[in-house]
C-alpha cells in the first residue's frame, strides 16, 4: 500500500473518530438535560410501566370527579389526611405550586386526595390549613378504600406524578417544599416529548443512566 493511501486512510479512521465521539458526546449531554429535573427530584419510585388507576370520588366544591377528567394534563396527585401532621405542613407549599403552575399556564395540574371521613372533614381542614382558600381540586376518599385498594398508600403525604397519558411516573414519600423549582421542573419536562428514562427504586437511580445523577450529585442522600 502506497504511502498516500496509508495516510488517506489514517485520515478517514480520525475523521470517523471524531465524528463517533462527538455524536456519543451530544447523547450525552442530552441524557443529561432529559435526566436533570429527574434526579434533582430524587422520588422514592420512578418507572414508565404503570398506569394510573382512575377513580370517581366527590370533590370538596361539589359533585364528583374522576382522574380521567385531566387525562391530557400532566398530574400532580398529593395524598393526605388530617392526622398527618406533614401533610398539614406543606399543604401551603403544595398550594403555592399551584397557583405558580396556573400563572405560568403550563399544562400541569396539581389535584389532592384527601381520606378523611367525609366532604365536610375536609372542607373544615383546608379552611384552617389554608385560609386564603383552596387554588386545586381536593377528591375524598372517607375510609380510604381506593386509596388501599388502587393505590396501596398507607403512609402519607404521599406525591405521584402522572404523564398527560395517564402513565405513572414518579412518586415522592414524605413531605416537601414544593415551593423549590425541582417540582415544576420535573413536572414540566413530562410535558415534551422526549423525556428521561431513568427509573427509581427506594429512592436510589437504577441502570446506566444512574450515572447522571451521581456525576451531578442530586435527588441523593
Amino acid at each position: 500500500m502506497r504511502p498516500a493511501q496509508v495516510a488517506q486512510l489514517a485520515f478517514i479512521a480520525v475523521a470517523a473518530l471524531g465524528v463517533y465521539s462527538f455524536g456519543a458526546t451530544a447523547r450525552d449531554g442530552e441524557q443529561r438535560r432529559l435526566c436533570t429535573p429527574l434526579c434533582a427530584l430524587g422520588p422514592d419510585y420512578a418507572a414508565q410501566n404503570r398506569l394510573a388507576p382512575d377513580f370517581e370520588l366527590p370533590l370538596v366544591s361539589g359533585g364528583k370527579g374522576k382522574l380521567s377528567d385531566y387525562r391530557g394534563q400532566v398530574v400532580i396527585l398529593n395524598f393526605w389526611s388530617k392526622t398527618c401532621r406533614p401533610c398539614l405542613e406543606e399543604m401551603p407549599a403544595l398550594a403555592e405550586l399551584s397557583t405558580m403552575l396556573r400563572q405560568k399556564k403550563s399544562n400541569v395540574v396539581l389535584l389532592s386526595l384527601c381520606t378523611d371521613e367525609s366532604v365536610e372533614d375536609a372542607r373544615a381542614t383546608l379552611s384552617s390549613v389554608l385560609p386564603s382558600g383552596v387554588p386545586f381540586p381536593v377528591f375524598v376518599d372517607p375510609g380510604a378504600d381506593m386509596v388501599l385498594s388502587k393505590y396501596g398508600t398507607k403512609l402519607y403525604p404521599e406525591t405521584w406524578f402522572i404523564d398527560q397519558s395517564g402513565v405513572i411516573r414518579a412518586r415522592v414519600d414524605g413531605a416537601r417544599d414544593w415551593t423549590q423549582p425541582f417540582a415544576m421542573d420535573f413536572a414540566q419536562s413530562l410535558a415534551r416529548p422526549q423525556s428521561c428514562q431513568l427509573s427509581f427504586e427506594r429512592g436510589e437511580p437504577q441502570g446506566s443512566l444512574a450515572r447522571i445523577c451521581h456525576d451531578l450529585g442530586l435527588g441523593l442522600d
